[in-house]
């Protein structure tokens, strides 16, 4: 099918091909499904068909299977019988057996190419919404970002921000006038969180080398777009992290990415499974961001397709974007999945050969019912349609062939060393530093001046020089006063000095580091 991705069977017979036009693939999208019924196969077919157009595709390996991507099908597989049945059922002439091009990544760098990004292009946003913050320690990290630009601190990694946020504290009182009540309590919160995030694995996601969005977008010698398949088995473990990290790819695409209005096809496909996970309790905000993305980021070019078990995971402003859909069946056991399943019926453009609700509750493994884009991107009707089966292997590489494509890599190398410049942690630290070195050298001096002054008294001699009582001229009222001022004056002095000089002065010296890094 030229310009089309070829996804299956329809009609009568399943003879007539069905397939998501090219031209209208960054209109978004929609994979749908109970477990079992198919969706991962379907996800796997429709990187091949991009790839194969020479479009890159960026998605997530969930259960791990994904990584077959990287091989070609074999005639002894078990189901090749099966497959070359459906391919010839479905008008498949042209099916065969191939591998694909594939980047694998990992955010703990074991399964792929460390990918990382900086606390500053995360933002305080999606840092909020990744350790799950009030309004109040949210504002207090809005706080942190400001000072970190205003000072010219990078935030790079999470210790930048753990030892910013105790400068923040230290200064709360300057601070606060400018910017609001900053709580000692809700600076301990963020912190003891982003404590929580060190032992999810998150301090691997934040640091550089940081990931950039051209390795994602390439295409290999033979013009197929490269496949970049991020880990996710173990990222699943904390789903927060794996939520926000998507959000976040997905913000970069669209803030860094130039427009390209409506292009022959997409510039890049962009698969975010278990997409229920980034909408489970999420603030109004972060909601509201992602339709913006969903609805501005078709101009740059980039294809957006939420794979998940039920479209009612997806926000209602954010379904009605998605324009080319895949429904595998679903379950309708109770009340609620029964409205779901009417709701999910009801967005599909009608068939007069069958009823759709009825088609989403029959449709078996490998089946579906599917709408695409048609001209001017008008939806297709709705079809019954058998999936095609897949031309790269079915299940998970060998350890071995997943390090063999990773060494082949083109970015083999450019990620695995980590890179620590000057930023926050640093700069404070040294701040801290030549404070405490000028406090030691004042507090030296100070102990010399008293050296000398108790040397210069032992040294006194006896003038000899009497004034006889008689003779001595009295002394006015102003001059016994100005004495008298002097020497208690001189005594203060020397009293604050020698506090100063010992422990408590050192810790009243300490304590106004902060000052002297605010005058830095």
């Amino acid at each position: 099918m030229d310009g089309h991705i070829f996804i299956g069977g329809g009609g009568e017979g399943y003879g007539t091909k069905q397939g998501l036009n090219l031209e209208y693939a960054n209109r978004h999208g929609l994979v749908a499904g109970a477990t079992g019924t198919g969706k991962t196969v379907t996800l796997q077919i429709m990187a091949e068909g991009f790839s194969a157009a020479g479009v890159p595709v960026f998605l997530s390996d969930v259960k791990g299977d994904l990584s077959g991507l990287a091989a070609a099908g074999s005639e002894g597989f078990k189901l090749h019988e099966a497959f070359t049945s459906r391919a010839q059922k479905i008008g498949f002439d042209d099916y065969s057996y191939e591998k694909f091009p594939v980047l694998f990544w990992d955010l703990f760098g074991d399964q792929g190419h460390p990918v990382r990004t900086t606390v500053s292009e995360m933002g305080p946003l999606l840092l909020s919404r990744l350790m799950d913050l009030s309004e109040a320690q949210e504002g207090i990290l809005n706080i942190a970002f400001r000072v970190a630009d205003e000072e010219g601190m990078a935030l790079l990694d999470l210790k930048d921000l753990q030892a910013l946020l105790v400068w923040v504290g230290e200064n709360r009182a300057d601070l606060g006038l400018r910017y609001g009540n900053i709580s000692t309590a809700s600076i301990g919160a963020i912190q003891r969180r982003l404590l929580v995030l060190d032992n999810q694995g998150g301090t691997k996601l934040f640091g550089e080398p940081a990931l950039e969005l051209s390795d994602m977008m390439r295409t290999d010698v033979d013009g197929r777009g490269m496949i970049s398949i991020l880990a996710a088995d173990k990222l699943m473990g904390s789903p927060r992290l794996y939520a926000t990290f998507l959000l976040w790819l997905l913000s970069e695409l669209f803030e860094e990415l130039p427009e390209v209005g409506d292009p022959e096809k997409p510039k890049l496909v962009f698969f975010f499974d278990e997409a229920h996970l980034l909408f489970d309790g999420a603030p109004k905000a972060l909601v509201d961001k992602v339709e913006q993305v969903a609805r501005l980021i078709r101009s740059k070019g980039v294809g957006v397709y939420f794979v998940t078990q039920n479209p009612a995971d997806v926000p209602d402003d954010i379904l009605g974007q998605l324009g080319n859909r895949v429904q595998h069946a679903l379950r309708a056991f109770t009340a609620k999945d029964r409205k779901e399943l009417r709701m999910a019926a009801e967005t599909y453009r009608e068939n007069p050969r069958f009823d759709t609700e009825d088609a989403i509750r029959e449709v078996g493994v490998g089946e579906a019912v599917t709408s695409f884009l048609e001209k001017k991107g008008v939806p297709g009707v709705v079809e019954r349609t058998l999936i095609r089966p897949p031309s790269s292997q079915l299940g998970p590489l060998e350890v071995s062939e997943r390090k063999a494509v990773i060494n082949a890599s083109p970015i083999a190398e450019k990620y695995e060393t980590i890179q620590d410049r000057e930023s926050a942690y640093e700069i404070l630290t040294r701040r801290a530093a030549e404070a405490a070195k000028a406090a030691e050298e004042a507090e030296a001096e100070e102990e010399e001046l008293e050296a000398a002054e108790r040397e210069f008294r032992a040294g006194r001699r006896y003038s000899g020089t009497r004034v006889a009582r008689s003779t001595s001229k009295p002394v006015s009222r102003s001059t016994r006063r100005s004495s008298k001022d002097e020497t208690l004056g001189s005594a203060l002095g020397r009293a604050v000095i020698k506090e100063l000089g010992g422990t408590t002065g050192r810790r009243i010296v300490r304590g106004i580091l902060g000052g002297l890094f605010k005058s830095r």
